[in-house]
């Protein structure tokens, strides 16, 4: 019976060596007692070849994984550790975004270096991006220190080339993003320890881990031919009308997939170091505006859901409307009795005020929560900022956000709520990860599909006959609407007409059923100044929607949404107001 079965613990291996020799020697004794010296010599000269035996197979053994491993156990060739690979990220069509790649570590030892000045010059000729100072402190230093990092294959065998005495390299792995710019505020960045910082780099970190562990890529939603018709026009705009930021967003109005997310300016994540912070700053998601008019297609949609209006419904905008102690005025008066719809095409904020007080404070306050203004944006990204909103809900704070005022959100806030118009009314997350075909979230229906068609229809108006005809596209059914918030401005202590945040907010196509494709356009400038083109004016009108119909005319063709016969629209015949209206 085992000393295990006997419940004794066995016992350690020195303790059954010490026993072995015992006995060994033990057999030696009676070896020679009994005379035979020969027998005890043979065993002892056995004894001492298994010995040497075996101490040579162990070393033999340990070179061959020496020769065969090493490279290994240091790193040489190697995906990064465990704990800090990150998987690839492609975009929704498999196209590369971002990966990680064996980089070198350049080290300098100062006390096997023959020849300092030799040293000093074949590196600063061979590395000029080499610090200089850091480069004088390793060389008179008095122990092997890091000098480089991030040194490419091709860099590191140039500079082993020189055959140096004194330097060596360590692998290590480098996140490197091969579009340079392009989507960089959508990708974000992780730091050298492989740890996401912004971005999807950020939000996704857990599970691009995960997928580097499977040797799996993390599919993003982004379309990278429409990010950069995205980019290029907001950029090509931004240099025209030079404004403080801007943002450009395209979006899935049923999946809630962000195709396209730009930021005015941008960074390289290859080097966020370099990067100032306002670059870095994701403006679509971190921060926060007064959106002026685009809000008032969510108080005409308020009106139509709770049947407080209908399209032909009639507001008296010919004098300002007094309410409590302020006065409502029009940014272009029409000075006329306005159908519903031509409020939306006029941008009337007499009109529109007037339909806010009629749905009341409980109601619009309701709505906006259940469209996703009152609350940070839904999704992934971790910069996503919260809204300010009014502290009460009175006429006032009714009147002021029925037009955008009174109100900041973050440009994907304004997306999800128009996201939830454009759909059929179901509000859904935004998401910056691809969506398979039937996977897209179940959503939280707001509003009812026959508010959603009918706001299709007054959008399509407002292209075709009100203040967004320049967004127009022939053949792809464009709808949407301008929008131009003033900024406060603490030198006069009040709003500014120098300082708007310009924006057009498009939908196409707007025609076809419900359920059928459709996508989502915002344009947004923080800040715009005006051109000789724009004849003075700064407005959403102006500077957002020609870049908002230019996007939509590039990016159609990717989307598969072809151009088709124009239809009529509520908005045949109508004359269109004044170019500076909102």
């Amino acid at each position: 019976m085992s000393l295990a079965q006997h419940g004794l613990n066995p016992p350690p291996l020195s303790q059954w060596l010490t026993r072995w020799m015992w006995g060994l020697e033990h057999a030696f004794e009676r070896a020679r007692a009994s005379g035979k010296a020969e027998d005890d010599t043979r065993i002892r000269i056995f004894f001492v070849l298994a010995i040497f035996g075996f101490a040579f197979l162990t070393l033999a053994i340990g070179a061959t994984r020496a020769a065969l491993f090493s490279g290994l156990r240091h790193g040489e060739g190697l995906a990064p550790l465990a704990g800090a690979a990150r998987a690839d990220l492609v975009d929704r069509n498999g196209q590369m975004l971002a990966a990680d790649l064996l980089h070198y570590g350049l080290y300098i030892d100062p006390r096997e270096i023959w020849d300092t000045a030799e040293t000093r010059s074949a590196l600063s000729r061979t590395l000029p991006e080499l610090d200089r100072r850091r480069l004088e402190r390793a060389l008179r230093g008095e122990r092997r220190v890091f000098v480089l990092g991030g040194l490419t294959p091709e860099a590191r065998a140039r500079v082993h080339s020189l055959g140096l005495p004194g330097i060596s390299f360590e692998p290590e792995e480098r996140r490197v993003y091969p579009l340079g710019s392009t989507a960089a505020h959508v990708i974000g960045f992780a730091d050298t320890g492989g740890e996401g910082l912004t971005g999807a780099e950020a939000a996704l970190n857990e599970d691009i881990r995960k997928a580097a562990a499977g040797k799996a890529v993390v599919p993003l939603s982004i379309d990278l031919r429409v990010q950069a018709a995205l980019e290029d026009e907001l950029y090509k705009a931004a240099a025209e009308f030079r404004p403080k930021g801007a943002v450009g967003i395209v979006t899935n109005v049923h999946t809630g997939e962000i195709l396209g997310m730009a930021n005015y300016p941008t960074f390289d994540p290859n080097k966020p170091g370099a990067a100032t912070d306002d670059a870095k700053l994701n403006r679509a998601a971190a921060s926060v505006f007064e959106m002026g008019s685009t809000f008032k297609a969510f108080t005409v949609a308020i009106g139509l859901d709770t049947g407080v209006a209908s399209p032909t419904s009639t507001f008296d905008a010919r004098e300002p409307y007094k309410l409590g102690y302020r006065t409502i005025h029009d940014y272009h008066a029409a000075r006329k009795i306005l159908t519903l719809v031509e409020v939306f095409q006029h941008s009337s904020n007499i009109g529109t005020a007037k339909l806010a007080v009629a749905v009341g404070p409980q109601r619009l306050q309701q709505y906006f929560t259940n469209l996703g203004l009152t609350s940070p944006a839904k999704v992934e990204l971790i910069e996503s900022a919260r809204p300010l909103t009014p502290k009460k809900w009175d006429e006032d704070a009714v009147a002021s956000t029925s037009f955008g005022h009174g109100m900041n959100v973050s440009p994907l806030s304004l997306v999800i709520a128009y996201n939830t118009i454009m759909n059929g009314g179901v509000l859904r997350p935004l998401t910056i990860r691809k969506v398979e075909p039937g996977q897209a979230t179940e959503g939280r229906r707001v509003m009812s599909e026959r508010t959603s068609a009918q706001m299709l229809q007054i959008m399509r108006a407002n292209v075709t006959g009100g203040s967004g005809k320049s967004a127009n596209v022939p053949g792809l059914s464009v709808g949407g609407k301008t929008g131009t918030g003033e900024k406060y401005d603490p030198a006069i202590r009040g709003y500014s007409r120098q300082r708007q945040v310009s924006s057009f907010a498009a939908a196409f196509p707007t025609d076809g059923a419900i359920e059928d494709d459709r996508y989502f356009v915002l344009i947004l400038m923080d800040e715009p100044h005006p051109s000789a083109r724009t004849y003075g004016f700064s407005t959403g009108g102006w500077v957002a929607a020609p870049a908002a119909g230019r996007v939509i005319e590039r990016i159609a063709p990717f989307l598969g949404v072809k151009r088709k016969t124009d239809i009529l629209t509520l908005a045949e015949g109508q004359a269109a107001p004044p170019p500076g209206v909102q």
